[in-house]
């Protein structure tokens, strides 16, 4: 068996920094990560980066060496993605800080909106159904992350930790605040709005739910594999007919209703910051279907069914 050397130069700087004699022609690039480790215990394998031109894209972990367009001498570049942090912490942390801020305004803990407003409670039940809502959506989120996404990276920069918690609880402060201020006024058309807001967030949330453990079902656990999603027999899996990230249609149906039912700007604002993402995830999402599946629903728009 014809074995291979294996040269990893630094992508920024040419700097050679690790040669690696007799590697199996079928190794993965995940065995190459783990073997470059040994001399550089400080790049452990998931903040690697490992591709065959310096400015190309990563090579994934289960590419084999003898498949890829080098000769028996081959030269990878290396790139150091930064420390790493599992997406189940990150979820898990981002999460866990918007349910309990939430809770400290709804409580009105001491220090926040004046000593004689301490501990008391709302007399509108609009304020009640909120905090139910706001908090049954991330408890859900909760569980989810631990028991029902799979993650095809098992790792992200350390540093989104920092920006994604002051995003969602920076934001869940701000809606809290007013929503559960003793100044708070009701929606302008008061429970026929309450109502209608929380039917439709209660479907957003099902059909949520539902999206993602049809995504669940798609990919075996501790497998990569990427499958077309399709219905169900589930009702709320239809909406694949239309769009390639229900989840996303459901989590914005979610926050336009929740706005709608507390009438708060604050609210609409992380809706249209949380749409404005999603989108471009949507968007990254549906090309990598068209490029990987050449029999792709051609009706499918990535977020909102005929438009986008």
């Amino acid at each position: 068996m014809k074995h291979y050397e294996v040269e990893i130069l630094d992508a920024k700087t040419r700097e050679k920094l690790c040669f690696l004699d007799k590697v199996e022609p079928h190794a993965t690039i995940a065995e190459i990560k783990n073997l470059f480790t040994k001399s550089h215990p400080q790049w452990y394998p998931t903040r690697q980066s490992l591709r065959l031109d310096p400015k190309g894209k990563s090579l994934k972990d289960e590419d084999v060496l003898q498949k890829l367009p080098v000769g028996t001498t081959a030269t990878l570049y290396f790139r150091d993605l930064g420390a790493q942090i599992s997406w189940v912490t990150v979820f898990l942390t981002e999460y866990t800080g918007p349910l309990f801020i939430y809770l400290l305004f709804y409580f009105r803990v001491p220090f926040i909106y004046g000593h004689k407003y301490d501990f008391t409670s709302s007399r509108h039940t609009v304020v009640h159904l909120a905090c139910i809502c706001h908090s049954f959506h991330y408890i859900k989120r909760l569980l989810e992350t631990l028991f029902v996404h799979r993650f095809s990276h098992g790792t992200m920069p350390l540093r989104n930790i920092f920006k994604n918690c002051t995003y969602y609880w920076g934001f869940a402060a701000w809606m809290a605040y007013y929503i559960n201020h003793p100044l708070y006024t009701p929606p302008t058309y008061g429970a026929q709005q309450v109502k209608l807001a929380l039917a439709i967030f209660v479907i957003c949330q099902l059909g949520n739910f539902s999206i993602h453990m049809a995504l669940r079902d798609l990919r075996p656990a501790g497998s990569k594999t990427r499958k077309i999603p399709y219905p169900t027999k589930n009702p709320f899996t239809w909406l694949f007919l239309l769009v390639s990230c229900p989840n996303y249609t459901y989590e914005l149906g979610s926050w336009i209703s929740f706005a709608l039912m507390t009438q708060c700007l604050p609210v609409a604002l992380f809706s249209l910051v949380g749409f404005t993402q999603m989108t471009i995830w949507a968007k990254g999402k549906h090309r990598s279907y068209l490029k990987e599946f050449r029999d792709y629903p051609p009706l499918r728009m990535p977020i909102i069914p005929f438009l986008l």
